[in-house]
């Protein structure tokens, strides 16, 4: 099922003897759209910062109850490398983080969005991974494309002849965390309602003027399925807007 951003926001986290905090954002990775971590604001919990959790780390989803549950104790996440929630997160923080909980390098790994990378395949493990040394200094200077989700939203949408909208929210497949679409809100461009757009369907984004370009054009966006609501959204609604588009789904990858 795919959930949309803001519905995931205050989600409880909950270690394996207590809570932890609440989900405030996320960070994804904006070459595969992946959601690498959640952060967690912590309140007075664990010394009132904000942590990040890797979906790795993340062992049951109770949806009714809105927790998400952590295969860590209080301490151990309290204890994790100290990474910055305010700036960008460098690489080499990731590698003494991932190197904390024992997570594999994601980078490391041939995958595709559709079955990025899979909590329920890639367990915690207690210590550091066998990671080389030659392994980690050929990737400690890399850029590793982390963006929030948040700042995101906001973001104008241009098809390949004129605007069409602006980002409103994401949609994240609960299962691989990848971020399916962006919901787009094309109202104050036409008298539309909101529309899906997959990351596939995006030509560039320019990080710094806040704008998304598709290579579609505004009567393809124009004549979309309309979004109603991710509860709605089902496979034959999706199907209908990948074959509008004359694109494969996701699924079929």
């Amino acid at each position: 099922m795919l959930r949309s951003m803001q519905d995931l926001e205050d989600y409880m986290l909950i270690a394996t003897d207590g809570d932890i905090g609440k989900v405030k954002d996320f960070y994804f990775d904006d070459e595969a759209w992946v959601i690498r971590y959640l952060i967690v604001d912590t309140g007075s919990r664990l010394s009132s910062r904000s942590v990040l959790i890797s979906p790795l780390s993340i062992r049951r989803h109770d949806w009714a109850s809105r927790q998400l549950l952590v295969m860590a104790d209080r301490d151990r996440i309290k204890n994790s490398p100290s990474v910055g929630t305010d700036e960008p997160v460098s690489r080499q923080h990731e590698i003494q983080y991932l190197d904390y909980y024992g997570h594999p390098y994601y980078w490391n790994v041939s995958e595709v969005r559709s079955s990025a990378f899979h909590p329920a395949d890639n367990p915690a493990q207690e210590g550091s991974p066998d990671h080389t040394n030659a392994e980690w200094s050929d990737h400690q200077d890399n850029d590793p494309h982390l963006r929030s989700c948040k700042a995101l939203i906001g973001y104008h949408i241009k098809a390949t002849d004129g605007e069409v909208g602006h980002v409103e929210s994401l949609l994240i497949n609960e299962d691989t965390w990848a971020v399916q679409y962006l919901v787009v809100n094309t109202r104050n461009w036409w008298v539309g309602q909101h529309v899906l757009i997959a990351p596939e369907w995006i030509d560039r984004v320019s990080w710094q003027d806040k704008w998304v370009s598709l290579d579609l054009d505004c009567a393809a966006v124009r004549s979309s399925p309309y979004y109603e609501s991710s509860e709605q959204l089902n496979r034959e609604r999706e199907a209908a807007l990948h074959a509008h588009y004359g694109r494969v789904g996701y699924w079929h990858v």
